[in-house]
């Protein structure tokens, strides 16, 4: 579906290395304020998971785009929410919360845009959305914006004296997932004369039993009625009706100033997270060397799976895309280090060129022919 829509992504990707079987990771890379490594492993029989960075002197933009119901939201955004947010901040003077809502806002009304020309042909494109995680850093601010249930955990440095850990795990940003109480409240709260909005479906809580999640790119179908009650889409749709929108495109955002205590940040897909807590990570990751941090955080996430299902690593590596998400989703890892904050110098990868460069994961791992993949980067996000 949609695969003649979009240009191939291979002069933005890194190389990153022998792909083992479907993982694929760059271990080190600079960015402006220290090094940066990104790991992906596939589980789906399509990789649902799209990431990216795009780094300056100046800036460097974090991308986490976990999709859902197929690849097409997720490969959208990775080709056009960095194009907006760098429009609008050049046309506003900056980074603001105003200019990341409205990046949004213009890539939600742009896929819209899509799904009506589309809709008539391939109904099922209403029914494709996708998770948003996005992180920015500029002038020694971070912000963090986010829908649905990818995750930003800070690690940060406790204060000399303290007891206790030497680094502690801040959560960054807000999980829109109604299996968390206070989400599945926001959802009932919004539509007091729908009972079924939030349902109870085998031990798993689902918006109108289908999607967990309460805010995302995409899912027009339930976030316009008519394309619910199109007859061209009735064998993807559901028997209750809508009565207005059950999901939002609204992100959740944080501003916080970066400090000295701060050490690095870690932006992942829901697939790290349902194996991993937020402190097991910071705590991995802060005593870990550097070169190849993110596909550590990967394997330490499938050694986890593997320990439930009691299997061995090496038989979880073994199953293929598609059966593979029978035991974990698609799971994108990327880490931030924040050297230029605490006023180190950083080792590893401090050699290389901090132009402006586009790091973004491949489009599809089980398809990837590293021979063919240049280490090229484009001089534009656009």
């Amino acid at each position: 579906m949609l695969r003649s829509f979009y240009r191939p992504l291979d002069r933005c990707l890194g190389r990153g290395g022998n792909v083992d079987q479907l993982l694929w990771h760059m271990d080190l890379k600079r960015h402006a304020s220290g090094d940066l490594s990104i790991a992906v492993v596939q589980a789906n029989n399509s990789l649902e998971d799209q990431s990216q960075v795009f780094t300056s002197p100046s800036a460097t933009f974090v991308g986490v785009f976990d999709g859902h119901g197929g690849p097409d939201a997720s490969r959208f955004l990775s080709l056009r929410l960095f194009p907006h947010l760098h429009k609008l901040a050049s046309e506003r003077g900056g980074l603001s919360t105003d200019v990341i809502k409205k990046a949004f806002d213009d890539t939600e009304e742009e896929f819209l845009d899509l799904v009506k020309r589309l809709c008539p042909s391939q109904p099922q494109i209403a029914s494709v959305g996708s998770c948003c995680l996005v992180g920015a850093i500029a002038d020694d601010m971070l912000y963090v914006a986010n829908l649905g249930d990818s995750r930003a955990v800070l690690g940060r440095r406790t204060a000399d004296g303290k007891k206790g850990p030497a680094v502690v795990a801040e959560r960054l940003s807000t999980d829109h997932n109604v299996a968390v109480e206070e989400v599945r409240k926001e959802v009932e709260a919004l539509h007091p004369d729908d009972s079924h909005v939030v349902v109870n479906y085998q031990g798993v809580w689902r918006i109108k039993g289908i999607i967990q999640v309460s805010r995302s790119i995409g899912d027009i179908y339930l976030k316009k009625p008519e394309f619910n009650r199109d007859h061209l889409f009735q064998h993807f749709g559901f028997p209750i009706p809508l009565k207005r929108p059950v999901m939002t495109a609204e992100p959740s955002i944080r501003v916080r100033k970066l400090r000295p205590q701060d050490l690095f940040l870690v932006f992942a897909s829901d697939g790290l997270w349902e194996q991993l807590s937020d402190e097991a990570v910071v705590e991995i990751v802060f005593k870990s060397p550097r070169v190849g941090i993110a596909k550590r955080l990967v394997r330490a996430a499938l050694l986890e799976v593997a320990k439930k299902r009691e299997m061995k690593y090496d038989e979880i590596t073994r199953i293929e895309r598609g059966t593979r998400r029978h035991y974990h989703d698609d799971i994108t890892v990327i880490v931030i280090y924040l050297d230029r904050h605490q006023g180190l110098s950083s080792g590893g990868a401090s050699g290389e060129n901090t132009a402006v460069a586009c790091i973004s994961a491949p489009v599809d791992i089980f398809s990837l022919n590293v021979d063919e993949v240049e280490d090229d980067f484009a001089r534009s996000p656009e």
